[in-house]
């Protein structure tokens, strides 16, 4: 047996919660809508325990465990499952795909009841705060009044800080990784960049591709983006250096070197999987965050939340400098917060890498919380 499954919680199934409609930030209705969510673990009986996992941007609902006939797991599964960081021997566990998304919740590509069709560009703008009521339409359909804690990485922190400033009374913690209260100009230029790679392309059409073809090349171009990003330059010299793939220069436009042969498939790769225009809507949601100033958690009234902030020492894409400023901004407001940066060569996707650390620290920081709560 794969080692790697003995060690996972096993076969899991993605469950679909619907429910009539979200009233947007845009200020437009959402009607009919669909979440795609797992579950790992067991609610004890005072649904005490439960823990919100939030995806980053290209992530999905299944953040642990293996559908049935998968060759890999869930996107977190190194930090979720018996023994691990969210261990589901003691917390029960939930992971939702985001509104807006491709991965069973509803988003562009889901079917407009007016008009039969996908929705594509006339879904309504969506914001994280939106993609956070519909959470807590969830958390609430499972019978949980108050969240153990909340947690994630990237836009699953933002998501994070979003619970902290929208629904406080019910988070007894929350764990914000690699993340921002707002985009920088740089962030939102990334962004932009690969939303024009794929508005770009001749197949995108406006949005209307659904009965044809997705713009894969702008796609794979934007993606390609990304993981320039999210990788550093250490990493991508000890990873790649100057490798060719062959023994000697093309004098052509290929692949003659290792990362790009790497970006190129990671683009590939990723069209089959996400939709052009949940990039689109995504990324802009992302661009629109900003809890900063007056915007972020009020005055602490409950002073037991606590908050445990990490970031990654080489982490370019979100700079420790942001995750410094949430927690200066929490201790000032009167929370009960601690701020660790972990030394790490993996750049923005050390979140995803370093276990070690991270489920060291997670533990621990939970364990208090459930401790104290259970005290309280």
């Amino acid at each position: 047996m794969d080692k790697n499954k003995e060690k996972s919680i096993g076969i899991v199934k993605t469950e679909y919660f619907n429910f009539d409609k979200l009233l947007l930030e845009c200020g437009k209705e959402l009607k009919n809508v669909t979440l795609a969510y797992e579950t790992y673990g067991a609610l004890n009986e005072k649904k005490s325990n439960a823990v919100l996992i939030m995806h980053a941007f290209s992530g999905d609902a299944n953040a642990a465990g293996y559908h049935e006939g998968a060759a890999k797991p869930g996107w977190w599964d190194n930090m979720i499952g018996p023994g691990k960081a969210f261990d589901t021997d003691k917390y029960f566990v939930i992971c939702s795909n985001v509104i807006g998304g491709c991965s069973g919740s509803t988003g562009p590509s889901s079917i407009n009841a007016q008009t039969g069709k996908p929705y594509a560009l006339d879904f309504p703008v969506i914001t994280i705060a939106d993609m956070v009521a519909a959470q807590k339409e969830l958390v609430s359909h499972l019978g949980i009044k108050k969240l153990l804690s909340v947690a994630g990485g990237s836009m699953g922190g933002m998501q994070v800080l979003q619970w902290a400033v929208d629904y406080p009374e019910m988070i007894a913690s929350a764990i914000p990784i690699a993340t921002t209260m707002k985009h920088s100009p740089q962030q939102i230029a990334f962004n932009e960049v690969a939303r024009q790679s794929i508005m770009g392309d001749i197949a995108w059409n406006s949005g209307n591709y659904y009965n044809a073809v997705q713009p894969e090349r702008g796609l794979s171009v934007a993606r390609m983006i990304g993981h320039i990003t999210y990788m550093s330059d250490k990493s991508m010299e000890e990873k790649f250096s100057r490798n060719l793939k062959e023994k000697a220069y093309s004098f052509s436009f290929t692949s003659d070197f290792e990362v790009e042969g790497y970006l190129r498939y990671r683009g590939d790769s990723f069209v089959k999987r996400f939709d052009a225009n949940s990039y689109l809507y995504i990324t802009k949601a992302m661009d629109y965050f900003d809890v900063s100033g007056k915007n972020f958690v009020k005055e602490a009234k409950n002073k037991d939340a606590k908050f445990l902030v990490i970031s990654f020492k080489s982490d370019w894409l979100y700079p420790s400098y942001q995750s410094e400023e949430i927690t200066k901004q929490l201790k000032l407001r009167g929370y009960n917060a601690t701020y660790i940066e972990i030394k790490s060569t993996y750049g923005h996707d050390a979140f995803l890498l370093e276990v070690e650390d991270e489920t060291r620290m997670i533990k621990h920081f939970l364990e208090r919380v459930q401790k104290e709560a259970a005290n309280g």
